[in-house]
């Protein structure tokens, strides 16, 4: 499984961005996808996921009301939508997927992309 990630950025607090994950590979089983993310010195933290067939969602606490995922069934692409963004954001942002065959929460990590840096200045 290939993972694409983009749409990472410097942002002010309150401001959006919406970050894209392409999937690809023909291991890729279409379970579910997520979004992961690792502020310096910190760990690696689970931020949402969506499981591929029903569309249902799962979000950490600290990103509730704030950030929507969805996914493109037909780019096999995931989605997240981040809004009202504060400093406490400022992650690297991994999408995720994992390799068995059934949606777990949280996300069963097994696939990685290669992250993308979201910064929220204050």
């Amino acid at each position: 499984v290939q993972l694409q990630a983009s749409g990472g950025g410097l942002v002010q607090a309150g401001d959006s961005l919406r970050l894209s994950c392409a999937a690809s590979g023909r291991t890729f089983r279409r379970v579910a996808l997520g979004w992961f993310r690792q502020a310096p010195g910190k760990e690696r933290e689970f931020v949402a996921s969506i499981e591929w067939s029903t569309g249902s969602t799962d979000y950490a606490d600290s990103v509730k009301g704030r950030f929507t995922i969805s996914r493109d069934n037909a780019k096999d692409t995931v989605y997240l939508q981040m809004t009202n963004l504060k400093p406490e954001d400022t992650a690297v942002y991994f999408c995720a997927a994992p390799s068995v065959g059934y949606y777990t929460r949280p996300l069963r990590a097994d696939y990685w992309g290669q992250g993308t840096q979201v910064t929220v200045s204050s």
